[in-house]
């Protein structure tokens, strides 16, 4: 059958003509219904008046060059399964880390990685983490009747405190799961310490380390633990492309490991097929692109002052954050969910209550302008809170 390109244009005159119906009498049911499609459209990312600040995106991105190279991908090979795009990435990065191709793993974004790293992890024994971290991934086995995570309390500053989850380590762990930085509370940790922590605990179980946040640091190759990969240690790292390099819905994240390792994880998944043309066409023109890394980080460091400014002014305290993010402490008697209502009735949206820590809010750092808005409805946002209460 041949594509007609005009068929578009005749369902919609098709849809109009339906509502007249057979009897020649416009009825209300067709009108709507003719209305509806003329008038419905699809938003992409929020949608207009919306300040979306809850789910750390960078919408600065994708770059000017990610974007000619992703028109580029979908025209020339959107019709073809991506697998020469895929070894190109793998050996793009294989190149900058110094491993082969047989110590990476792609995947759609890096939760789902992650999730296989987990699913294989609880074959073994219980995933063990800190109190506060990003264990979306890691709490996927539950849902197939897996152990529950193993977790250690935070120190007094919500920082992970590494001893206590360096002794927690028993036969019955099979992962411990660390991200660094660490989400949400935006804590980074130090790079000798995590290190040390690192290679001790390796003798004992997996240690994955989730770096989704590592190219917002100063000083990124300083504080990842990849190199400890080529020295022999048993240690994954997770990156992705969602954060620093602006392409969260393109969905390209990796997993770095010893070869061992990574077989037995992408047992769980189905590797390069879960990849596509225009999402690995924006990440191999992003990689290298400091550029772009760089505006991203200064607006980045730009929101973040908005918001620190923001909640002095209104008598509050923030942990420092090394992300694109902030964790908002809303005083002994605030309450973070309350707090995100209110925000949503003046068209903000950020993040509610973080497991039994209640008083914390999170709040990323997006357009400059959308921040402001943040800033400027705080003080009725945090009045709002305070009467329901």
């Amino acid at each position: 059958m041949t594509y007609n390109r005009s068929r578009r244009l005749f369902l919609g005159r098709s849809l109009a003509a339906s509502a007249v119906g057979a009897t020649g009498i416009l009825t209300s049911s067709g009108l709507a219904m003719a209305n509806k499609a003329a008038v419905d459209k699809l938003y992409y990312g929020p949608k207009p008046g919306i300040a979306k600040l809850n789910a750390n995106e960078n919408p600065f991105g994708p770059s000017p060059d990610a974007l000619k190279a992703m028109t580029e991908a979908v025209s020339a090979g959107g019709a073809y399964y991506a697998y020469p795009a895929a070894i190109k990435l793998i050996d793009m990065l294989g190149e900058y880390y110094g491993l082969e191709r047989e110590n990476i793993a792609l995947s759609a974004g890096s939760s789902p990685i992650l999730s296989f790293a987990a699913m294989a992890a609880t074959t073994k024994g219980t995933i063990l983490g800190p109190d506060l971290f990003w264990d979306t991934t890691s709490k996927l086995p539950i849902k197939s009747g897996g152990p529950e995570i193993k977790r250690v309390a935070n120190t007094a500053d919500l920082a992970i405190d590494l001893d206590a989850l360096y002794d927690a380590i028993d036969d019955k762990v099979g992962m411990v799961h660390v991200c660094n930085p660490n989400n949400p509370t935006g804590r980074i940790v130090d790079p000798v310490k995590l290190k040390e922590f690192c290679i001790k605990a390796s003798k004992k179980t997996l240690v994955l380390v989730d770096e989704a946040y590592n190219e917002l640091i100063d000083d990124p190759v300083k504080h990842s633990m990849v190199p400890l990969i080529k020295q022999g240690h048993n240690i994954i790292v997770a990156r992705t492309f969602s954060k620093i390099y602006g392409l969260a819905g393109l969905r390209v994240g990796y997993m770095l490991g010893a070869a061992e390792n990574i077989e037995w994880i992408n047992r769980y998944g189905l590797g390069g097929y879960t990849i596509n043309q225009a999402g690995l066409a924006a990440a191999i023109a992003s990689f290298n692109d400091q550029a772009f890394m760089s505006f991203s980080r200064d607006k980045i460091a730009e929101a973040k002052g908005i918001i620190y400014d923001a909640v002095k002014a209104n008598g509050l305290t923030a942990l420092p954050s090394s992300t694109n993010f902030v964790f908002v402490n809303l005083g002994k008697d605030g309450d973070a969910n309350t707090f995100r209502k209110a925000m949503e009735k003046e068209n903000i949206l950020i993040r509610g209550q973080y497991r039994t820590y209640k008083p914390w809010s999170r709040v990323s750092a997006g357009r400059i302008a959308d921040v402001k808005r943040y800033a400027a409805a705080m003080p009725k946002a945090l009045e709002a809170m305070a009467k329901s209460t």
